[in-house]
């Protein structure tokens, strides 16, 4: 798949044959992460593979009641859990270095954008999950401070791809020149 095509067709899916996603497949997700770009190389990610059925369902759990991410993080193949390390990227020698002191944020939102347009590449389909009560999750998963777990991507092989997205918003609502507001 061309790279246009997988950003133009990869769609949120909350929805799951019973195709079993192996560790071979894992790990190219995996590889397409590790390649992310992160502030100064610090690649502040670590990522937990959950096969588990109950700790699934126990990390579902920690979801918010209204999250539509419920049922698939239970049925999905697995559950990757992404993590990040707070005081890394945007830090010097333990010294922050940035006016933001969340850019590892920044980092994982890289790092989980190549992990699921290569999910989307292989016929797979996820959807970032941050509604949540972290730190239970963090909890459950033995994850302690100064990482913080960030978001769950439930993967599995899609029942349906969806051909239309969201609407967009028109690139000039968005873009501006020289200056903000500069229409």
């Amino acid at each position: 798949m061309e790279l246009h095509e997988a950003i133009m067709t990869r769609r949120s899916v909350r929805k799951f044959t019973d195709h079993y996603v192996t560790d071979e497949e894992i790990t190219k997700l995996l590889e397409a992460a590790q390649w992310a770009p992160s502030w100064k190389n610090s690649q502040c990610w670590e990522f937990i593979v959950i096969r588990d059925r109950e700790l699934m369902k126990q990390v579902a759990d920690t979801y918010s009641a209204t999250n539509p991410s419920r049922k698939c993080s239970e049925t999905a193949s697995v559950l990757i859990a992404v993590c990040g390390k707070r005081d890394l990227p945007g830090y010097m020698k333990g010294e922050q270095e940035t006016k933001f002191d969340s850019w590892f944020m920044f980092d994982l939102g890289i790092t989980v954008q190549n992990l699921a347009l290569r999910a989307h590449d292989l016929g797979l389909g996820t959807v970032v999950v941050g509604l949540m009560d972290h730190d239970k999750c963090a909890d459950l998963l033995n994850v302690k401070s100064p990482y913080e777990v960030v978001a769950i991507l439930p993967i599995g092989q899609p029942v349906e791809f969806k051909k239309e997205g969201p609407k967009r918003r028109e690139i000039s609502d968005f873009t501006h020149k020289d200056k903000f507001g500069n229409k």
